[in-house]
């Protein structure tokens, strides 16, 4: 029972690291995706307010100066009716004169209304107007890269950002740029705290709204991709994409100073940490620093100690809730990564890379004084004699954390795994 405690110990911990992995890889693929959306969405927005606002504008004033010509055509049939000779000409003729105005440019051929998106011209306002509608669904501005179709200039100009790398806006904070200013405000938010949209089901607060979609999914459920492999199913298809290389076993991101690949560039990123020392995560209660993120994450646990994930089986409880997923695999006994040579499954993919290196031969563990190489690196241990797993009843020492296991259960509990066996 307790060698298979310490099984379940380090399947939770390796399944945690890859969960906490791919929710990181997730977020920022759609963080960016939902950045861009939301972009285009708020540019769009802001180019029909324009139009609409232009239109009304335009309107307002046609009207104007129709109830300017109503009331003068009012005022010359009393005139004409009653008689009557203006006695200051003057007046009479400055209330006329914006018609007058828009009369003499028949005659002169000047035109004083611009479309603001073509350039063209006209001489009525009434013109411009009728003209602005044949720009609503037109796309005029188009990228010289990748094609793409805007109906502003200034559109075009903040799209192009992504294909140049220009990135205008800085947090004067940590000093991170950023090409869209709605990016930019998004990050604002991790220093300033603010959290502005809300869960409708259960109140809580996220940064980002992207977030809040993906927490959605806690309520509502929904999962429509369908891994055809293991049956497993994904709220978004980048998770599901993600998943779908486990089974392929594809690994398109290799290091360019070792060679190792991976199934995804983040992986790659916190990779290139090792040979560069790296470590930008740094916690704020005791300043001990990380080369990954998820390290600091699982390092706060420390301070908090905060387990919100309880098993019903067995009352275990986790900091992560893809942990706490892990273990429930340990009483379902599932199996989800299965090999593609032999057909035989493991419960977490570590152990199917370790299997799979029987079928590949590899061994990435060398000895630097004989130079024997090793597919595990436990083996290297027996190789080298190193025992770092220590009895604390006992003080004795072994290679393997199954052996120190076995030490604490036959001789100090008095458990015996063969009388367990028979």
């Amino acid at each position: 029972v307790a060698f298979n405690d310490q099984q379940i110990k380090e399947e939770q911990e390796d399944l945690k690291h890859q969960q906490i992995k791919l929710e990181q890889e997730d977020l920022k693929r759609l963080q960016i995706k939902e950045e861009q959306e939301d972009l285009e969405l708020r540019q769009m927005k802001e180019e029909q307010e324009d139009l609409e606002y232009r239109q009304m504008k335009l309107e307002q004033e046609d009207l104007k100066h129709l109830q300017i010509k109503v009331e003068e055509k009012k005022l010359e049939q009393e005139t004409d009716t009653c008689m009557v000779v203006p006695v200051n000409e003057q007046t009479n003729q400055t209330e006329s004169e914006p018609n007058r105005n828009q009369h003499m440019t028949i005659h002169t051929g000047e035109k004083l209304f611009s479309c603001v998106t073509c350039g063209k011209s006209f001489s009525r306002k009434d013109s411009l107007t009728k003209h602005m509608t044949t720009h609503r669904n037109e796309k005029p501005f188009s990228c010289v890269t990748c094609g793409k179709c805007f109906r502003q200039k200034r559109v075009l100009t903040s799209h192009m950002r992504c294909h140049t790398d220009e990135k205008p806006f800085m947090c004067v904070i940590c000093e991170k740029r950023f090409a869209f200013r709605s990016a930019f405000n998004v990050h604002m938010r991790t220093h300033t705290g603010e959290k502005p949209f809300s869960c409708v089901a259960c109140g809580q607060s996220f940064s980002q709204k992207h977030v809040l979609t993906n927490h959605m999914t806690v309520h509502t459920g929904e999962k429509p991709f369908s891994c055809e492999t293991c049956g497993k199913c994904f709220a978004f298809k980048s998770a599901f994409n993600v998943h779908v290389r486990t089974h392929t076993g594809e690994k398109p991101f290799s290091c360019v100073t070792c060679g190792k690949s991976f199934g995804r560039k983040q992986y790659l990123t916190e990779h290139m940490m090792i040979h560069s020392g790296e470590k930008p995560f740094s916690c704020v209660n005791c300043g001990k620093c990380f080369s990954q993120r998820r390290h600091l994450t699982l390092h706060m646990a420390i301070h908090t100690g905060e387990k919100p994930f309880s098993c019903v089986t067995c009352g275990k409880c986790f900091v992560f809730k893809s942990a706490f997923g892990a273990h429930m695999r340990t009483h379902t006994e599932e199996k989800p990564f299965s090999c593609i040579t032999c057909g035989k499954c493991f419960s977490q993919k570590r152990y199917l890379n370790e299997h799979m290196k029987i079928h590949s031969g590899e061994k990435p563990f060398s000895c630097v004084t004989c130079g024997k190489s090793f597919s595990q690196k436990r083996h290297m241990r027996s190789h080298t004699g190193e025992k770092p797993f220590s009895c604390v009843t006992c003080g004795k020492s072994f290679s393997q954390k199954q052996d120190l296991t076995r030490c604490f259960n036959c001789s100090h509990i008095g458990f015996n795994f063969g009388q367990q066996s028979l």
